[in-house]
């Protein structure tokens, strides 16, 4: 079997602009066991509700900065840091500000699988 390459229309949200990284991607279709979520936040305090996943999700903190809540610890990542919310603890994060949050979120799944807590 050879490689695939995704482009970035089959990802990227149809009114991202092309300089921001803004989009989902489930990799199972495509044979890869995880999903991808690419987020640009700009509004500080923006980011989504508590919830969990039956995996893990990893989440990689491109640039700005993050306050996350994961189980009952409440902290700050900031830009090159890497944060892992364990499978079923219920997570979530927002931006700490100032100026945009960038992050990278891997799901280890091939489709995503959310339940929403608040």
């Amino acid at each position: 079997m050879a490689g695939k390459v995704i482009e970035r229309t089959a990802w990227a949200y149809p009114a991202s602009p092309a300089d921001r990284w803004s989009g989902e991607w489930e990799g199972g279709p495509d044979g890869a066991g995880i999903s991808v979520i690419f987020n640009h936040t700009e509004a500080v305090g923006g980011g989504p509700r508590l919830h969990s996943h039956p995996y893990p999700e990893t989440f990689i903190i491109r640039k700005g900065r993050a306050r996350f809540t994961v189980g009952g610890d409440v902290f700050e990542a900031v830009e090159g840091q890497i944060v892992v919310a364990p499978a079923g603890v219920p997570h979530k994060f927002e931006n700490a500000g100032p100026g945009p949050l960038e992050n990278i979120d891997i799901h280890e799944a091939g489709l995503f699988e959310t339940t929403w807590l608040e």
